[in-house]
């Protein structure tokens, strides 16, 4: 773990709340199925977004990525381009070696999503990470 902490640095890292997995969720959130949950068991509704550019360095996007499926218990990636979705992929496999030290088997669940960025949708890949 010491070697995780000394070499993070967060300042390239974007992490925003504007999208949610699967995106029909919170029109699913009803009256019974927010009962059904119960109290103890409830998990946000939103996930952070880490958005991964062609410069982002995997290892501290991997810091991210563990740390927020530990609080949370799901991590949501987005890239857009190729180098991007290199940087975000080597990210979640260095997570996952990261979460294994927890005692935590993550999956990743890829999925490509559409954007808009000044007013041009684009494409991006969505990596889902969360435990097994």
């Amino acid at each position: 773990m010491e070697r995780f902490f000394s070499k993070l640095d967060l300042r390239e890292i974007k992490i925003g709340t504007e999208a949610s997995f699967p995106p029909e969720e919170e029109a699913n959130q009803g009256p019974a199925r927010s009962n059904a949950q119960g109290s103890g068991g409830q998990r946000p509704r939103r996930s952070d977004v880490l958005k991964v550019s062609a410069r982002s360095r995997p290892s501290a996007v991997a810091g991210a990525i563990a740390g927020v499926v530990r609080e949370v218990g799901r991590a949501e990636v987005q890239a857009i381009g190729a180098g991007a979705a290199n940087q975000a992929i080597k990210a979640v496999a260095i997570a996952r070696d990261y979460l294994a030290e927890s005692g935590i088997d993550a999956v990743c669940l890829p999925s490509f999503i559409t954007v808009t960025i000044g007013n041009e949708d684009r494409t991006a890949i969505r990596l889902i990470v969360e435990p097994r």
